[in-house]
C-alpha cells in the first residue's frame, strides 16, 4: 500500500496539485484589483486544504477561540515542512500577509500569486532593505488584518524547534501587537525537508493564548517565553 501511495502522489495528487496551484496565483493576479481581500483569502485557503485532502492528510485544530475578530496579531509558528505553510493557509481563520524568503519570489506562479496578494519578501541579505520590507508589511497591519512568521528561518531538520531569531518579532515591538503562538505537529513526519515523498501521518495546529511583550523588561526573555509556548502547545498534544 505504501508504494501505491507514492505512486498515487506523483501520477494524480500532485500533477492536480500543479494545476490548482497554476489556478490560484492566476486568479489572485487577475482579481488583486477587485480588494475583495476576503474572498481571495477564501480561494487559497481552498488551495490549502486541497493539499491535504488529495494526500489524505487528517487536521485538527484547536484554540480558535484565543483570536478576537477585528484585532490584529503576529503569529508565530514553527517550521518542520513545506506543509507548515498550507496548514497555517488552510486553517488559520483570519486574513494575514506572509513575511517571507526572499527566494520564494523566483518560484513559478507561487512567488507572483504571493506578491499580488500582498505578502511581504524579505532579503535578508541586506539590512536595510529587510528592515524596509518590515515597514511595508507594517503598515498593512491594521483592521485586524495579521501576520504570519517562522521565526526560526528555515524548516527544522529533525523536527524539533530550533533557536528564534530577534528579527522576527521586530513587527510587534514596534507596533505594540501581541503576539499569538502557533504549533504545528505532524508535518515533519508528512514531509521532512529534503524527501521526496509524502507519509501519511496526522498534522495538528495549536493556536495559543495571545502573548503581550511589554510585559518583559528583557527582549530576549519576550523571545524565549514565546518560543518555550510554541513547544509547550506541541507538548500538550
Amino acid at each position: 500500500m505504501k508504494y501505491l501511495y507514492y505512486i498515487y502522489q506523483y501520477l494524480i495528487a500532485w500533477p492536480i496539485l500543479v494545476v490548482l496551484t497554476v489556478f490560484t496565483a492566476v486568479f489572485t493576479v487577475c482579481t488583486v484589483a477587485w480588494r475583495n481581500a476576503e474572498f481571495v483569502h477564501k480561494v487559497q485557503q481552498f488551495w490549502s486544504r486541497s493539499f491535504f485532502g488529495l494526500m489524505f492528510l487528517p487536521v485538527s485544530v484547536d484554540g480558535i477561540e484565543h483570536i478576537k475578530p477585528g484585532q490584529s496579531y503576529v503569529f508565530v509558528a514553527n517550521h518542520q515542512s513545506m506543509f507548515d505553510v498550507w496548514l497555517v493557509y488552510g486553517w488559520l481563520p483570519v486574513i494575514f500577509k506572509w513575511l517571507m524568503k526572499a527566494e520564494l519570489r523566483k518560484v513559478p506562479f507561487v512567488g507572483t500569486g504571493c506578491k499580488a496578494a500582498g505578502h511581504i519578501f524579505i532579503d535578508r541579505r541586506s539590512a536595510k532593505a529587510a528592515m524596509e520590507s518590515l515597514q511595508e508589511v507594517e503598515k498593512q497591519l491594521v483592521n485586524g488584518v495579521c501576520t504570519v512568521i517562522f521565526p526560526e528561518g528555515t524548516r527544522s531538520l529533525n523536527g524539533e524547534v530550533g533557536r528564534f531569531k530577534r528579527g522576527a518579532f521586530q513587527i510587534a515591538w514596534d507596533l505594540g501587537l501581541p503576539v499569538i503562538p502557533l504549533s504545528l505537529d505532524g508535518c515533519f513526519e508528512v514531509l521532512p525537508k529534503g524527501k521526496p515523498f509524502v507519509h501519511r501521518h496526522p498534522v495538528h495546529m495549536h493556536i495559543g493564548e495571545a502573548i503581550d511583550l511589554k510585559q518583559f523588561a528583557d527582549s530576549n526573555e519576550a523571545i524565549e517565553a514565546v518560543r518555550n509556548a510554541v513547544i509547550s502547545g506541541r507538548k500538550e498534544q
